[in-house]
């Protein structure tokens, strides 16, 4: 089998150029370079014409780059390969062109600035770390289909003001191979899946730091206990004799006497109970100890699951009461939201910076009523809520990263966000609706357990990433002489 070619950095920062100068968007990318990789027979080593601004590094894992000063060429000289990762290479010229970028950056923050060697280190670990990132992905399945990379390459060409047909001409017309230019998106698409599921999966949150969160959620209050009572009711009307209240008495006690001679209490209710549940084999369902009057909550306080009271008499009559279930935490009332967005993906060729004017482009066309939401989605969203017109369901809190909610919350209903940033692109946000509703005991553990996680990412993924690091081949090479 033929090896797939890898994008290699310093053709794309050719192709950006020839395709409309540093203004385009595109960035030059960070993919690997060739399985089995052949020396460029020459490739333009980059210099500076003049600054330009640099978009910040993208919070998706990968590194991601903004763009680039314009270049002009200057002689041609061989490329050689500095490191071997796995199975893959860096080249000098890929080095050469990430060290030219890691200086402008530096220039743009301004204060002390690396040295030649510093710089030239920083770079050689970037690219280190991307080969052992892309080839971990790839060595365990990860797959990302041609749908979605024809939504990122789409997306690159209108930041270019162009068709993705007049993009691939004018990579073509270059020159430039257009198979390898969208292996090289399809890479980074792949590099962030296999972050999501690694790092989730090395996450480890206890059950104390559930309880704690679920308090804070509560407002520092404990949690109310569940329980679950059936009742037998015999009523007494009001003003009632003697006589009727010491009949309607004898009647309780006489369903008393048949659940404890061993007929299911169920039966009884149904047969003898004069309350609206009473079909349901007098069950009222299970809800927080507080929830239920004092009287019942006493009655019942030491009564075990499955026994049941002594006749109970309440301004409605005469109760007996039974224990179905308890000592489950009550749920708790949170004001959930219906949301859709639409998610572009920083990339090689569309930096984060041209992802945030795409976003801007989106959102003037609702506004205007040229385009729908669902319509843009379905075309452009780089996720798997994109056919679903960006949908995604009723929220409760903690359910997304906290840049997204932060913005999500102070939206009003039909509300557009501006772009907004988090590690899985640039994202442009409606609310569709806002609804209070009680989340129960389970899901609410799951809601706590998932902000958790998203709290714990930023460190697990550093951690993950030098495990990698640590166990991959990685073997550095001096210059030809």
């Amino acid at each position: 089998m033929r090896d797939r070619l890898k994008l290699n950095f310093l053709t794309l920062v050719t192709a950006t150029f020839l395709l409309g100068g540093a203004a385009a968007g595109f960035a030059q990318s960070a993919a690997p370079a060739a399985s089995a990789p052949t020396p460029a027979t020459g490739a333009p080593i980059p210099q500076v014409d003049k600054p330009t601004v640099l978009s910040p590094v993208a919070a998706s894992g990968v590194r991601q780059f903004g763009t680039l000063p314009r270049i002009k060429a200057t002689a041609r000289s061989a490329d050689y390969i500095v490191a071997v990762v796995n199975t893959e290479s860096v080249t000098n010229n890929e080095l050469q062109a990430r060290q030219l970028k890691l200086q402008q950056e530096s220039i743009e923050k301004g204060g002390s600035q690396p040295t030649p060697g510093e710089l030239r280190k920083q770079a050689l670990d970037a690219l280190v770390e991307e080969r052992v990132l892309v080839t971990y992905a790839r060595d365990n399945g990860v797959k990302v289909d041609d749908g979605e990379v024809d939504r990122a390459v789409g997306n690159i060409a209108q930041s270019n003001k162009m068709t993705s047909d007049q993009l691939r001409d004018r990579i073509r017309q270059q020159g430039l191979d257009y198979a390898t230019f969208r292996n090289g998106i399809r890479d980074q698409i792949t590099i962030e899946r296999i972050r999501e599921r690694e790092v989730v999966n090395h996450i480890r949150v206890s059950d104390g730091e559930i309880s704690d969160y679920i308090a804070k959620m509560r407002g520092g209050r404990s949690a109310a206990p569940q329980m679950n009572i059936a009742q037998i009711l015999i009523t007494v009307p009001d003003k009632a004799t003697p006589a009727v209240e010491a009949e309607r008495k004898a009647r309780a006690e006489q369903a008393l006497a048949r659940v404890r001679n061993g007929e299911p209490f169920e039966q009884v209710a149904r047969e003898m109970s004069e309350d609206s549940n009473k079909s349901k084999g007098g069950e009222m369902g299970s809800r927080a100890v507080d929830k239920y009057p004092d009287l019942f909550a006493s009655a019942v306080a030491k009564v075990k699951v499955g026994g049941t009271t002594d006749v109970v008499r309440s301004g409605a009559g005469f109760h007996v009461l039974k224990v179905i279930s308890r000592g489950e935490e009550s749920g708790l009332t949170v004001t959930q939201t219906r949301v859709r967005h639409i998610v572009l993906r920083p990339s090689p060729s569309m930096s984060i910076d041209a992802a945030e004017r795409r976003v801007i482009e989106f959102r003037q066309q609702i506004a205007s009523g040229a385009k729908t939401f669902e319509e843009l989605a379905r075309q452009y969203s780089e996720d798997g809520s994109g056919q679903a017109g960006g949908d995604l369901g009723w929220a409760s809190p903690g359910s997304f990263v906290p840049e997204f909610e932060e913005a999500m919350d102070k939206l009003p209903i039909s509300g557009l966000s501006g772009p907004v940033r988090s590690r899985f692109g640039v994202h442009l946000i409606q609310v569709l609706d806002r609804r209070d509703t009680v989340v129960d005991p389970k899901q609410l553990r799951e809601q706590a357990t998932n902000a958790l996680r998203e709290q714990k990412f930023d460190p697990a993924y550093a951690e993950w990433v030098a495990d990698l690091r640590a166990k991959a081949f990685i073997e550095y090479r001096e210059p030809p002489l």
